[in-house]
């Protein structure tokens, strides 16, 4: 297993910079019977006139002890987007380092990457839609400082063999991210509970699946309480508003509803895929760990207008690296569901 040093790794001016202390930070102890005059904030009531918490910390509390996992070693963004971008800004040197992506993959690695000034080796999953092993590690240079893994994946809906991610984890010097937006619909274990085990290890989840809050933008980031503290230290004072603290913390405790909902997702995901496998024009239906299938048909541009024309938005991915003439179909209600195979039928 090679050694990882955080240090050698965290770009020199991240090192040396002195963070923004905003008036939550000088003053933490917010209680509601103090006169606060500290921070420039309209003093009429609205709910939202004072500025959030900084640092989230009641959803924090409550996601750390639902998933055992320590408040230090939480980071919330607005978006897992902002999560990912934190990490190239704090590791990855502009113009000189560069990152690994596996593709068919998630297309905001790249974007991020192309907007921090850092190059991107892209090496193509398996047919299997599993990562190459040794032509990741050959391609890792000193210069390597972030491998991203997608697991379960977008767009190709599987996860990756836990083997294969725990040898990239202990032969890569640099941070491991598994993006985990898709978890909750999968067979397989999360890697919070190696958390610990692994100091190069960045886990990334998401409100906006099984959740169900796409619109209120926050993602979660889970690391050692080394990595988090750097990322504290560059993140924005109030990335993440009030109105959206409060909607988090009031979907936490929904625990049986969103238990519910993703086992109905799941029951509907077993249920479309027996209903394609009549469709005479879709060749390949391949097994989904996510809330969504990746579907081969015979022409995907042709079959992705005739569903727009008929009222079903689909996702065409036929452009994708090992991906042509696929459509992903999320799944939906029911309801859905039935309609999206009655158009299908229907062209």
């Amino acid at each position: 297993m090679h050694t990882f040093n955080l240090n050698h790794i965290t770009r020199k001016n991240v090192k040396s910079l002195k963070p923004y202390a905003s008036a939550r930070d000088d003053f933490k102890d917010f209680n509601n019977t103090m006169l606060f005059l500290d921070a420039n904030e309209n003093p009429f009531k609205s709910e939202v006139n004072r500025y959030p918490d900084p640092y989230q910390s009641k959803v924090k509390q409550l996601l750390s002890l639902q998933r055992g996992i320590p408040v230090n070693q939480i980071l919330l963004g607005n978006g897992s987007d902002e999560v990912l971008d934190l990490l190239f800004r704090a590791f990855c040197e502009p113009n000189i380092d560069n990152v690994i992506t596996l593709p068919p993959t998630y297309g905001m690695y790249e974007v991020l990457a192309n907007l921090n000034a850092v190059s991107v080796t892209k090496i193509n999953l398996s047919k299997h839609f599993q990562p190459n092993i040794s032509a990741i590690i050959n391609a890792i240079t000193p210069n390597t400082k972030l491998l991203f893994l997608c697991s379960p994946n977008n767009p190709t809906a599987n996860s990756f063999d836990s083997l294969k991610i725990e040898k990239l984890i202990k032969n890569f010097n640099g941070i491991v991210v598994i993006d985990e937006a898709y978890i909750d619909f999968s067979s397989q274990k999360s890697w919070l509970n190696q958390l610990n085990n692994y100091p190069n290890l960045v886990i990334t989840q998401t409100f906006s699946k099984a959740y169900g809050m796409a619109g209120i933008r926050l993602g979660i980031g889970y690391a050692s309480a080394e990595i988090i503290s750097v990322l504290n230290k560059i993140k924005p004072p109030y990335n993440v508003n009030q109105l959206t603290q409060q909607r988090a913390l009031y979907q936490l405790k929904q625990e049986d509803v969103i238990k519910s909902q993703i086992d109905d997702i799941l029951n509907e995901r077993k249920h479309l895929t027996s209903q394609l496998h009549q469709i005479s024009f879709i060749e390949t239906i391949y097994p989904s760990d996510a809330n969504f299938l990746l579907v081969k048909v015979d022409d995907a541009n042709k079959r992705y207008k005739q569903l727009i024309d008929l009222g079903v938005v689909v996702r065409n991915r036929t452009n994708q690296e090992g991906c042509k003439n696929c459509l992903r179909f999320t799944i939906g209600t029911p309801t859905e569901n039935n309609t999206l195979i009655t158009t299908l039928k229907q062209i």
